[in-house]
């Protein structure tokens, strides 16, 4: 496993559980993970790094990420928390290179261990995770994405937004038309990624934009989650002036919900004015207009 940055706080660790708050200038988040009802063991995985370099945390910025393993016995765990930590290391160990570049060549680098680890390790054969990662800088988000756990946006006036695409099949087949959205929800092979961490030698991986303002809040969250509790849902319940007690109720309806999977939140709120800064290039940016109606307007930026 890769080595920790000081300012790391990840889990679950020992216990199937993890909680973790944090407050510092214009932010503010809280991770929370649980095993949920049905399952033996969390295969998801959280993290934050906050860099104690106070160097590294300007040019760098905070880094979070949600990823939800899969494989026999063990390998799921195994394969959430190497992902994680390997992104972390990996991060901000390239310094000279854009954000977006960083976070694809982290997410790449991650997917070279635990492949290389399934291929030599009859324990870990087939393992393989999803992994949503976004990286605050001043007042710029940039998102990496790879599987079904996602990232979605909550602002004032414009309502709640999910920021990524599922890389699943049904998911695939309702942005085709093939399939509604609503026909999607109780599908049965709803649950079937086409694109995750350490499952083949290569992976691509999604890179998104967005000019954060004060106010905004942010979630990532495995499927576990999602799969529970809907956009509505988690407006509503993210409008809620606690973060603590938002991300709490988050779990809890999911649990209420049948709490079949393991289940991660990791929110995070832009209490005060952000810092501006430059947008670096490489990710696609994400406009989302605030008059009512959602749109998303994506340009490559390199």
């Amino acid at each position: 496993m890769s080595e920790l940055i000081p300012g790391t706080e990840y889990g679950p660790l020992d216990n199937p559980n993890f909680e973790f708050a944090w407050r510092r200038g214009y932010l503010e988040a809280h991770l929370l993970s649980d095993l949920g009802k049905k399952r033996q063991n969390n295969e998801d995985a959280c993290i934050m790094c906050a860099p104690k370099n106070p160097d590294l945390a300007v040019e760098r910025g905070l880094l979070f990420s949600v990823a939800d393993g899969m494989g026999g016995a063990s390998a799921g765990e195994y394969a959430s928390r190497m992902a994680l930590l390997t992104l972390s290391h990996e991060y901000y160990a390239r310094p000279f290179e854009s954000v977006p570049v960083s976070l694809r060549a982290a997410v790449e680098c991650a997917n070279a261990k635990i492949h290389e680890e399934a291929e030599s390790n009859l324990a870990y054969a087939g393992m393989g995770t999803t992994v949503s990662a976004a990286v605050v800088l001043g007042d710029w988000l940039y998102i990496a994405q790879v599987g079904d756990s996602r990232v979605y946006l909550l602002r004032e006036r414009s309502g709640i937004h999910q920021l990524t695409d599922d890389h699943s099949l049904v998911e695939e087949q309702v942005r085709s038309g093939l399939i509604s959205p609503e026909e999607a929800k109780n599908h049965s092979l709803k649950n079937l990624i086409t694109r995750a961490v350490g499952i083949k030698a290569q992976v691509s991986v999604d890179l998104f934009s967005l000019r954060m303002q004060q106010g905004d809040t942010l979630l990532i969250c495995s499927d576990g989650l999602s799969n529970m509790v809907t956009d509505s849902q988690i407006s509503t319940t993210l409008s809620g002036a606690d973060l603590k007690v938002a991300t709490h109720r988050l779990i809890e309806n999911a649990l209420d919900g049948g709490g079949t999977d393991n289940v991660t939140a990791v929110t995070i709120r832009v209490v005060d004015a952000p810092p501006r800064t430059e947008q670096q290039g490489g990710a696609k940016e994400i406009a989302i207009q605030s008059n009512g109606f959602f749109s998303r307007l994506r340009k490559l930026f390199y």
